[in-house]
């Protein structure tokens, strides 16, 4: 499967959840990466301490601790240091500014995204590093991969490791209890939250309003990959001058505002917090919410006996029009001021290997980013991928694809913006008024 980055996957992608085999990547030499005599580009040992930080948020951190045991094993010379945690983006913010990073991160989780960071000048550039690398059988890594890395400038600083998608979550089994049909359109949508709202036992929506992002991606993104495709997609996440003043960006927020103003907005939102939301969600005090693949694991704990989770892209879309999905890919970088780049690149490479995508599709609901991996056979893989792959396959989904995540100093200020947007205290004017600034303000400081 040939992977097409602009407007849509090719429809072939479908068969990403199914079919196929991505083994362990090696260096131009098409030697092993496992190889501990080399880093990949076969003229540097790999030996030494590397330190590699990562969040520890929905997925858990079983399959991280796998993967570096089973590296340490091929690389004897190489003591990985792990740095990981719920909290380890905040932890970690002074050493990256005083220039002191690890070797290796993992971008996911608040206070951090990729593209603050390249803006930042805090990561390597590995384009050079990739051009022509392959895997063991002979295939380009990057066109191993689902969807291509971000780039910026036409550069290549993070590979995309994780593979997930923002949509919403409703309980199968209440609904099929209840005789309600899962919403295909924002017509249906609406008219599903009245019904729900008149039925009296729960709010329609909820999400968080502590990290207002979740609705952000989990809302906004696919409503302006439905109204005007990538290029709106992108121009939003940019930042260019007058987006939020365009015809297609009133037409989502009229289409927010009227959930808002119908009062399908849990209206506790403001204050609470992404888990706390998913556990209002869990324990059926909202029908609705929007999360990532990562929600059921995050949540296991909690989730009651009879729910069964049900999973569908987020319906912004008009009647008529298919829903829209749009990728939230977690990519793999190196810091520009790694003390072990050797180390790092040779981590990178080992991490992408079948048996790896397997292990996380398990125990995390999720995908790697690799093409053609096998699922089919793997009983533990969650039903709500395999229905996803087949309305892939199907037809009903369009993904987007974001050229790159939007800089968290553009994202955090939109976002209280929206809070307040939700909660009724500004009209559509008067916040795309504020998102104006706030974008033109971006720019003005790159």
């Amino acid at each position: 499967m040939k992977l097409i980055q602009k407007r849509w996957f090719m429809p072939a992608l479908a068969a990403l959840f199914m079919t196929g085999v991505l083994a362990g990547c090696s260096n131009n030499d098409n030697t092993n990466a496992n190889d501990s005599s080399d880093n990949g580009d076969g003229d540097e040992e790999v030996s030494g301490e590397m330190e590699i930080q990562y969040f520890v948020g929905g997925y858990g951190d079983e399959w991280w601790k796998d993967v570096i045991s089973d590296f340490e094993d091929e690389y004897p010379d190489v003591e990985v240091k792990q740095s990981a945690g719920p909290e380890i983006n905040d932890k970690m913010k002074t050493r990256w500014i005083s220039d002191d990073p690890p070797d290796v991160v993992y971008i996911d989780g608040a206070g951090i995204t990729e593209a603050q960071m390249v803006d930042d000048g805090q990561l390597m550039d590995l384009s050079d590093w990739l051009d022509g690398l392959e895997t063991d059988d002979g295939q380009n890594l990057m066109d191993s991969f689902i969807m291509e890395p971000n780039t910026y400038d036409g550069k290549v600083y993070g590979l995309p490791l994780i593979f997930d998608t923002w949509g919403t979550w409703y309980d199968k089994a209440l609904f099929e209890d209840k005789g309600w049909d899962a919403p295909e359109d924002f017509d249906s949508w609406m008219d599903s939250m009245e019904t729900i709202k008149e039925d009296g036992d729960m709010e329609p929506f909820v999400t968080t309003g502590q990290y207002a992002y979740y609705f952000t991606r989990g809302v906004l993104y696919p409503a302006f990959g439905a109204a005007g495709g990538e290029d709106l997609l992108n121009d939003v996440i940019d930042g260019k001058e007058g987006i939020w003043k365009s015809d297609e960006v009133q037409g989502v927020l009229e289409k927010v505002e009227e959930m808002a103003d119908k009062g399908y907005i849990d209206s506790g939102f403001a204050g609470i917090s992404h888990t706390q939301s998913q556990s209002n969600f869990l324990e059926h005090d909202d029908a609705y919410i929007p999360v990532g693949f990562w929600l059921p694991s995050e949540m296991e704990g909690d989730i009651p006996d009879d729910f069964e989770f049900g999973f569908g892209p987020t319906p912004m879309n008009d009647k008529g029009d298919d829903g829209v999905m749009v990728p939230d890919l977690r990519p793999l970088a190196i810091a520009e001021e790694a003390e072990n780049p050797e180390a790092a690149k040779a981590f990178i490479q080992f991490a992408f290997q079948k048996e790896y995508a397997k292990k996380f599709s398990e125990s995390a609901g999720a995908l790697l980013n690799m093409e053609e991996v096998d699922l089919s056979e793997e009983e533990d893989v969650p039903d709500y991928l395999k229905e996803t792959n087949e309305k892939i396959n199907e037809d009903e989904i369009n993904v987007v694809n974001r050229d790159h995540p939007m800089a968290s100093d553009m994202e955090d200020p939109l976002g209280d913006e929206i809070v307040s947007f939700l909660l009724g205290e500004s009209s559509i004017d008067e916040f795309t008024d504020k998102a104006e600034k706030i974008t033109e303000d971006y720019r003005n400081s790159k």
